[in-house]
């Protein structure tokens, strides 16, 4: 699970065991100033502009950025830090409210707008034109466009055309169709429904909830979700008016996704970033297929 710049297994490899010994609390007591728990989905929103200025502290300790290019417009450019091979041109970050981190080998094309705090992962790209509002963490390997605040993009994802992402969470090796967007407000200013599926009813995730999505799921363009949706795991999203508030995992669109089908579009996606599905994948998605 991304949260910040890492994934939380990261942030333990990160510390020594006399490091992770000192953070550790019971439960109950975890949430301090050195410390978060994470105990419901809509977390990893709420919680990620903290984890951006953790991780970002704790990566670029006694550390040199690469030089940012002139080209660029920068506020408070020493709260901003390009890894090796980052390439950063004709754009304005503005971190004044936090930290800025690009990624090893990332790129930020031309004529982007960024305010922190906002993390860009290895090998990643956010497109032309592209509006950032922190808090926002986008993966390894994901391509990001159009208008995004306070979301986590987990790595090999892809959100790359126009379009509004608010207050949500993009699994692994999704992709958004051009012009999906989402709402993250209800038109009553009221308290935002999230399904959870610990005690298959709707909770209470306050009053800004957007899109939650499970790894390997897709949306065709246009799509609209509304407040406080959840997609399942492996769901090709289609079809007229807004999808359901929630959708199970194997859904195609109005139907359930056969798993041979599922497993092969998977891999048909992969091998658009160089990769294929793995074994272990493979039995991962099988047995969660099986237990519905």
């Amino acid at each position: 699970m991304r949260i910040g710049i890492l994934t939380i297994r990261e942030k333990w490899e990160r510390l020594n065991f006399k490091e992770a010994i000192t953070t550790l609390r019971l439960p109950g007591i975890l949430h301090s100033a050195e410390t978060r728990v994470l105990n419901r989905l809509v977390d990893i929103i709420q919680v990620n502009d903290w984890a951006i200025r953790q991780d970002f502290e704790m990566i670029t300790k006694g550390r040199h950025s690469q030089i940012i290019s002139s080209t660029n417009k920068t506020i408070h450019p020493e709260n901003i830090f390009l890894e090796e091979g980052a390439k950063v041109e004709h754009s304005i970050i503005n971190a004044s409210n936090g930290p800025v981190y690009i990624g090893k080998n990332a790129e930020v094309m031309e004529g982007c707008m960024i305010r922190g705090p906002f993390a860009l992962g290895e090998g990643a790209v956010i497109k032309m034109g592209t509006k950032i509002y922190g808090a926002v963490s986008i993966g390894p390997y994901s391509m990001a466009g159009g208008e995004i605040k306070n979301s986590v993009i987990f790595g090999h994802s892809n959100k790359a055309h126009d379009g509004y992402l608010g207050d949500s969470v993009i699994g692994e090796w999704c992709n958004l169709g051009a012009g999906t967007s989402n709402s993250n407000v209800k038109n009553t200013a009221g308290d935002v429904k999230l399904w959870d599926n610990a005690t298959q009813t709707f909770q209470s995730a306050g009053i800004k909830c957007g899109l939650m999505m499970g790894d390997y799921s897709r949306a065709a363009i246009n799509t609209s979700f509304n407040t406080g949706t959840v997609v399942g795991v492996c769901c090709n999203i289609f079809g007229d008016g807004f999808p359901p508030k929630y959708i199970p995992d194997f859904t195609w669109g109005e139907e359930r996704y056969r798993l041979d089908k599922a497993l092969q579009d998977i891999d048909n996606w992969k091998k658009l970033k160089g990769k294929r599905i793995s074994e272990r994948e493979i039995e991962m998605l099988k047995t969660l297929y099986n237990n519905k």
